[in-house]
């Protein structure tokens, strides 16, 4: 496993090697249009907390995240932006947890699980702050408050995955686009489609070609997500016109719409320079900008506000498997 976070990582302990990656949420809800986050107690610590834990062989922060969520309080809903990691020490070494905002809609009841969690409290985000146990968790909180103040907490995921490895050009006499996916490929498709169940995009735009479809085919099956083909996406297409490739980023924005988007390597650097449109400068330098922008497989996640000017606030960036 390896991921990577555009966000920028800021660390006490520079060249100290991590000993204990976890992951985590802070849930957050608006009640009477005020803002509300959720504390956890753990009773073998009898401390109050956010839903974490430690990451498992195999697996990503994000999808560490969202497992940890669901296992202590019964939370199953997408990431929202990224918030800072934390960094303490324990008596293996330096810790790091990696934490995310998450909307908890009106409905369903967070329950604990009994035996980590026994007790969940909604409060502002100011009594959060002089429960919270750990002083380092008050800054993923602060960010998370001055960001609803921004009216950038609120937001929804469009993600751009580079199609997943696929047999060599020299080895393949038939039509470009019915070249397959290698087994390495069709192995990263797997790991792309969990990766994906992170946002829970409903929807995926993606180029024609066989490859493409493949990749995005395993988290189609698995939570149902629309699928549309946009011949405009195709590498072919796109060297041909550019400016229709960027037009389908740019009609995905328009929608404000949670959206996966699948395409090729030649193509990325057009639909990077169109996302950065809609982004300030120190998201936009932190795009990928050199060949070849993104490995097969990996994927860019843009957490987009609402309203008319599009507006991108985070960009986290992910590579699901080591192959």
């Amino acid at each position: 496993m390896s991921s990577d976070a555009l966000v920028a990582d800021q660390t006490d302990h520079p060249g100290e090697p991590v000993a204990v990656t976890a992951a985590g949420a802070l849930p957050w809800r608006v009640t009477k249009d005020q803002l509300e986050v959720l504390l956890i107690h753990r009773p073998r610590y009898d401390d109050w907390s956010w839903p974490k834990g430690k990451i498992d062989d195999g697996e990503t922060v994000p999808e560490c995240a969202v497992r940890e969520a669901r296992e202590e309080i019964g939370l199953d809903a997408p990431l929202g932006i990224p918030l800072p990691p934390i960094h303490y020490h324990v008596a293996s070494g330096l810790k790091v947890v990696h934490y995310w905002a998450v909307k908890v809609n009106g409905g369903g009841r967070l329950v604990p699980d009994g035996k980590e969690v026994d007790s969940v409290m909604w409060c502002a985000p100011e009594k959060a702050a002089l429960l919270l146990s750990n002083p380092s968790d008050v800054e993923p909180l602060e960010c998370l408050r001055q960001a609803h103040e921004r009216g950038e907490l609120d937001t929804w995921p469009l993600l751009v995955v580079r199609h997943a490895k696929a047999k060599p050009r020299s080895s393949w006499t038939k039509a470009e686009g019915e070249r397959p996916l290698a087994a390495t490929g069709t192995r990263q498709a797997q790991a792309v489609g969990r990766l994906l169940q992170a946002w829970k995009p409903p929807r995926v735009v993606t180029s024609p070609w066989l490859r493409c479809v493949a990749t995005v085919a395993p988290y189609a099956k698995a939570t149902g997500a629309k699928v549309k083909l946009a011949e405009a996406l195709t590498e072919h297409r796109h060297q041909r016109s550019p400016k229709k490739t960027a037009a389908v980023i740019e009609a995905l924005l328009d929608k404000q719409r949670p959206v996966a988007v699948c395409t090729h390597r030649p193509a990325l650097p057009t639909v990077f320079a169109q996302l950065a449109k809609h982004m300030p400068s120190r998201l936009s330098a932190l795009l990928p900008a050199d060949e070849p922008y993104l490995s097969p497989g990996e994927l860019v996640v843009c957490h987009v506000a609402p309203g008319g000017k599009n507006r991108i606030v985070a960009v986290e960036q992910f590579k699901p498997f080591d192959d």
